[in-house]
C-alpha cells in the first residue's frame, strides 16, 4: 500500500507559481531600493534636490573624463580660427576604437616632458611615415612630395614657415603646427631636442570638434580639404 501522501488539486493550487515568486522577489527588490533611496535623501541636506545635483555632477564628471572635455584657448597660436579665450569641446572618443589622427585635425595633447608641463592645441600636419618639408619654390609646405595650400586656415599675412625643415615622422607620432605660424611654438621649435618635436599619438587627449564659447563664435571645426590629395607616403599614389 502506498502510504506517501499524494498532493491534491487544492494542495497544488495553494503553492505560489514561479511567476508569482519572481514577481514577489522583484517587488521586494524594488521596495528595498526605494527604502535605500528614501534613507539617502533623508540623510543628505537638501533631500532629493541634493541627490539630483549629485547624480548630475557624477554624470558630468564621467562625460568630462571619457567623452567630451572643454578646453580654453590660452594663446594666439591658432588664430585666426581659434582666438584667445575661446572654449572648444574636445572629443575624447575620436581616436579610440582603432581610429587615428588625420592630417588637418586640430588636436589637444599633453605636452609634459617634451613641449612643456601643459596641454597644447595644434593642427596635425604630418602623421606616422610622412615626410614633411619646408618649403617648395612658392613657400608652401610639402607632405610626401605634394605641396599643401594652407591659405584657408593659415593666419593672414603669415608664411607657412620661416623655419626650414625636412623631417620624417616616426610611426606612432605626429608633426604639429599652429595656424598662426609667426606666433606658434610647435614641432619646428623642437627639431633638435629629444623626440624631435614629434607628439606621441598616445599623448593626444582628443580632437577639437566645436567652438562653444563665446556664443557668437559657435561653430564646428571641420578638417580642411588641403591635405586630401596628399599620398600616404612619399612616392605613393592615391
Amino acid at each position: 500500500m502506498d502510504t506517501e501522501a499524494q498532493p491534491t488539486e487544492r494542495d497544488r493550487s495553494s503553492r505560489p507559481s514561479d511567476s508569482e515568486e519572481t514577481s514577489d522577489t522583484q517587488g521586494q527588490e524594488g521596495r528595498s531600493r526605494f527604502v535605500l533611496l528614501s534613507r539617502l535623501t533623508d540623510w543628505l541636506p537638501g533631500g532629493r534636490i541634493s541627490l539630483t545635483l549629485l547624480v548630475f555632477l557624477l554624470l558630468l564628471l564621467l562625460l568630462n573624463t571619457f567623452v567630451l572635455q572643454p578646453f580654453q584657448i590660452p594663446s594666439g597660436s591658432m588664430e585666426s580660427g581659434l582666438r584667445i579665450g575661446d572654449r572648444v569641446l574636445v572629443n575624447k572618443l575620436a581616436y579610440r576604437f582603432g581610429a587615428e589622427p588625420q592630417r588637418g585635425d586640430v588636436v589637444v595633447f599633453d605636452g609634459t616632458g617634451y613641449f612643456g608641463d601643459a596641454d597644447y592645441i595644434k593642427r596635425v600636419v604630418g602623421v606616422g611615415g610622412d615626410r614633411v618639408v619646408c618649403c617648395d619654390k612658392e613657400g608652401r609646405i610639402r607632405v610626401n612630395g605634394r605641396s599643401v595650400d594652407e591659405s584657408t586656415f593659415l593666419h593672414p599675412g603669415d608664411e607657412p614657415s620661416q623655419v626650414r625643415f625636412d623631417v620624417v615622422v616616426p610611426d606612432g607620432a605626429l608633426f604639429v603646427l599652429g595656424d598662426h605660424r609667426s606666433e606658434s611654438s610647435d614641432s619646428r621649435d623642437r627639431l633638435g631636442s629629444p623626440g624631435g618635436g614629434m607628439v606621441p599619438v598616445e599623448d593626444v587627449i582628443g580632437r577639437a570638434d566645436w567652438i562653444v564659447w563665446p556664443s557668437a563664435h559657435w561653430t564646428r571645426l571641420q578638417r580642411p580639404d588641403a591635405y586630401a590629395r596628399v599620398p600616404a607616403r612619399e612616392g605613393a599614389h592615391g
